[in-house]
């Protein structure tokens, strides 16, 4: 069962103080995290994840507004709309009920309009429906459908938002399920090479053999065949087509990065030989490892690089380093101007597609679990002992273990950790994480 996990992408756009965050909080207040927060990632609450019903979906903040003046204001909401419209899904456009209706909301409704993207219209701050209502109709000059009323504060309302929301959803994804294309997107910071590494597989194979349509309405995904194996690009047009946004936007690129990984398998992460890791590309990193994708940090510019015999390892050390989260990530040093390395990339995508689509049987789970247990004691509290009963693989994209224990508190992270090390010597994983559920039994149950 090859299930496609894509998450449908819901942006929010909105002038400064109509409650923007106070939305997002509310809604990402229903977030559980299946795996703690990871160390070394630096958690800008720009996306979260929300589940409403059986719907999951990546609720996206598309960046801040300073309010200094009109037009700072107005030109700042486009940027915000032009984002949204490139990367999600559905739009939720947020007014607000006490401000009534402002010109930039007017000028903003417009655009949304213009790009036949579902646009989902939210009114803040009703704190009264029986008081605000005769205010929230006003907005149906906007031109863009109903508008919803809620109060994001007094978590009033928000029901009926989402069902509007995941309404929106394009149900035909999940019948992609059979597609067993590898799907990899190539993600990194402007200007480091990205284009040209695209630009070159494409040249290099001259197989392509069409775009298709991807499932965010306008992203369009790019096949190309590599000894007779079909790969699937991730919105390879859009990152090739020079934006009218400026690339160097930091939000907008994490947006666009959240986006496409969100669609990936395998997250190709491109940094630059000469610089290092930069913050950003720890952030992009950080993204494809909490979505728990398959990573390959590709060093690009290699070509540039004065070297000796210790260059490699130096330079491995020092990503693996800030990258400290993901050991399981792959490198390889390539130069998208001369070529070096990309056909190996093909071989290092094919190891890690199967790495993380890999299942191990039941049995010798639970047999490296009692040797790890054997070779190295649980922890104990308060004369307490944690006891590990059963492990079982439940998913794969990533490969996902439950763990039955008697006690979860006593489970600690870094026993989850000499476990899944004790999993890795055996299978490898190489390039994918793995993600460990900690569930309580009673000795009675097992």
């Amino acid at each position: 069962m090859a299930k496609k996990n894509r998450k449908p992408i819901v942006a929010v756009v909105g002038r400064p103080n109509v409650g923007k965050s106070t939305l997002f909080n509310a809604l990402a207040g229903q977030r559980i995290s299946i795996v703690q927060d990871t160390p070394g990632i630096t958690r800008d609450r720009i996306y979260t994840d929300v589940t409403w019903l059986d719907q999951t979906f990546t609720l996206v903040d598309t960046g801040g507004i300073e309010p200094d003046s009109r037009d700072v204001i107005l030109s700042q909401m486009r940027t915000q709309a032009q984002i949204a419209m490139e990367t999600a899904d559905v739009i939720i456009f947020l007014v607000d009920v006490k401000d009534g209706l402002v010109d930039a909301d007017a000028k903003v409704a417009d655009m949304l309009r213009r790009s036949h993207k579902p646009v989902v219209l939210v009114v803040n701050k009703v704190d009264s429906f029986e008081k605000y209502m005769a205010d929230v109709y006003e907005f149906y000059n906007l031109g863009i459908g109903e508008p919803h009323p809620i109060s994001a504060a007094n978590k009033l309302g928000l029901g009926d938002m989402l069902e509007e929301v995941i309404s929106h959803f394009d149900r035909t994804d999940g019948e992609e399920d059979e597609d067993e294309r590898p799907r990899v997107a190539i993600v990194g910071k402007p200007n480091v090479g990205k284009s040209s590494l695209i630009n070159k597989l494409l040249g290099e194979e001259r197989l392509i053999v069409s775009d298709i349509a991807g499932t965010t309405r306008d992203a369009v995904d790019t096949e190309i065949v590599h000894n007779g194996k079909e790969y699937v690009f991730i919105d390879t047009a859009g990152l090739r087509r020079k934006n009218k946004i400026k690339e160097a936007l930091e939000h907008y690129m994490i947006v666009r990065a959240v986006s496409a990984v969100e669609r990936a398998d395998i997250v190709v992460l491109v940094i630059d030989a000469v610089e290092g890791v930069s913050e950003q590309d720890a952030k992009i990193a950080g993204i494809a490892h909490e979505r728990g994708k398959a990573v390959i940090i590709a060093v690009n510019k290699w070509d540039a690089v004065e070297k000796d015999d210790k260059t490699i390892y130096e330079v491995t050390k020092k990503i693996r380093n800030v990258l400290s989260y993901m050991p399981y990530a792959e490198i390889v040093f390539i130069s998208a101007v001369t070529g070096q390395r990309l056909p190996k990339l093909f071989d290092i995508i094919d190891m890690v597609s199967e790495n993380h689509s890999m299942r191990v049987a039941t049995g010798v789970l639970n047999e490296i679990m009692s040797e790890a247990v054997a070779l190295q004691q649980p922890p104990s509290d308060k004369g307490k002992r944690l006891r590990l009963y059963y492990i079982t693989q439940v998913a794969v994209k990533p490969p996902t273990f439950v763990i039955f224990v008697n006690d979860k508190e006593l489970m600690h992270f870094s026993y989850t950790r000499y476990i899944e090390n004790q999993i890795r010597e055996t299978f490898g994983f190489r390039g994918t994480p793995l993600r460990f559920i900690i569930r309580e039994r009673t000795e009675r149950d097992s």
